[in-house]
């Protein structure tokens, strides 16, 4: 196959019309989805963190609650609750709530859309990670915090977490990663993030090899920068002669 290869093409004018060239949508689509992919690692860690600790809790409802939530998000694939929480959310809110969503500027909507869609999925997972986390401590952990004038709320902020945290960094670190790939998904209801950048440029300039490497060298990079971000928070909270440095 013959193949003109013109990576030149990045630096010339969008056709467009705008004051920009190829390279700068590239740019910015590396931008939109590190923002995605750290705004819902955030909310993951959250939510999955609330879930794990109900899951464990003593009170059943709870530990109901944090399985109905693994066993609905988990399951459901991803791009199938992107357009339930673009298509289906602002529908069955209160009217005015619903239009409200319907009103911010598309971008911001495609991209909260997103961060929600992104982080509520992750969180599930994370949820079981942290939950067989806690229930590998030892159970005379809790017995003891508790006998110490702990409340069951302190003793999981004060004694498991922190403990389960620096366990669990490994499947952590996983996960955040896993969430820059799947950040890809939110181009299907129109978020101009990474890989939807490139295939705009294939699009409009007919070069897919030099589109999807520059691409390909982006994510590798993104990914590069989170595993040397998780690695610092490993070493900074780990326990000397305990934790690995």
């Amino acid at each position: 196959m013959n193949y003109n290869w013109n990576w030149a093409v990045l630096l010339q004018p969008v056709a467009t019309g705008e004051s920009a060239n190829y390279l700068d949508w590239i740019i910015h689509g590396f931008f939109v989805t590190f923002g995605l992919t750290v705004c819902a690692w955030m909310l993951a860690l959250a939510i999955g963190t609330f879930f794990g600790i109900l899951r464990t809790w003593p009170n059943r409802a709870g530990r109901m609650l944090g399985t109905a939530y693994v066993s609905i998000f988990r399951n459901i694939p991803l791009i199938v609750q992107f357009f339930i929480w673009y298509f289906v959310v602002p529908e069955i809110l209160p009217t005015a709530a619903g239009n409200w969503i319907k009103g911010i500027q598309p971008s911001v909507q495609f991209f909260v859309v997103s961060v929600c869609a992104l982080g509520v999925y992750t969180g599930s997972r994370i949820c079981e990670q942290l939950r067989a986390g806690i229930l590998a401590l030892p159970r005379g952990q809790k017995n003891a915090a508790l006998a110490m004038g702990f409340s069951l709320s302190q003793s999981y902020r004060h004694i498991i977490l922190p403990q389960v945290f620096r366990h669990v960094m490994p499947p952590l670190t996983s996960e955040f990663l896993i969430i820059s790939k799947n950040s890809a998904v939110a181009s299907t209801i129109g978020l101009l993030e990474l890989s939807r950048q490139a295939q705009q440029l294939v699009d409009f300039t007919a070069q897919p090899y030099e589109s999807f490497i520059l691409v390909t060298l982006a994510y590798v990079f993104m990914n590069f920068l989170i595993l040397r971000f998780m690695n610092w928070v490993r070493r900074r909270h780990s326990v000397p002669g305990l934790m690995e440095n």
